[in-house]
């Protein structure tokens, strides 16, 4: 079974006040932490959407086994840039039977917790597999191949979260070892609390 990884990465992250995917962490960068996650864990494609700041970030992943995509209508929020990877990975032979999407910003997000994801996914032919927040569900989520036109019309920021809403009786909830597994970088506060290890 093929299962693609998507991180999202395109945004702009006007709350940190600088470029968070260069934030340094464990001796590299907040996004190529994440990639390095990816790529030890049990995905066979990996593809990393860009957006602002394309060209600075695109530099900093050459050494890393990554399709870098790009994302030119990044300001319409995080939908666009699933409908830019999906739209990438329908092109691919053969179909990756399933997609899992992840935030460029949930260093926490490890290979271990990556492969139950995808465990639970081949264990349960056609359904979507998603992360369990306090609010309901989210990424990092596993979507099978029968979703992949659906994720083309998504709108917005809070896309993704509306379709795992709506179709919810087709979600499989896994939980995580910890609350801070999904610990999110958002913010100059945030950071801080993740590089003095007070978010894990």
């Amino acid at each position: 079974m093929c299962i693609a990884a998507v991180i999202l990465a395109a945004g702009k992250a006007t709350r940190m006040g600088s470029v968070k995917q260069l934030l340094p962490y464990k001796g590299t960068t907040l996004l190529q932490h994440v990639i390095k996650q990816v790529e030890v864990s049990d995905v066979n494609y990996i593809s990393c959407v860009l957006g602002a700041n394309f060209q600075v970030l695109k530099h900093t992943l050459t050494n890393h086994s990554v399709t870098v995509i790009d994302n030119q209508k990044w300001e319409l929020g995080l939908s666009s840039s699933i409908s830019v990877a999906v739209t990438h990975l329908k092109t691919l032979q053969p179909l990756p039977e399933g997609v899992l999407f992840l935030l460029a910003d949930q260093p926490h997000v490890d290979s271990d917790y990556i492969n139950k994801i995808i465990n639970c996914f081949k264990n349960n032919n056609g359904k979507i597999v998603a992360s369990n927040y306090a609010n309901g569900h989210g990424v990092p989520a596993l979507f099978p191949a029968v979703y992949y036109d659906a994720l083309l019309n998504l709108k917005g920021d809070k896309g993704a979260k509306l379709f795992l809403v709506n179709h919810k009786e087709r979600v499989i909830s896994i939980k995580t070892s910890s609350e801070d597994v999904l610990f999110d970088v958002d913010t100059p506060k945030d950071y801080n609390k993740l590089v003095k290890g007070k978010s894990e």
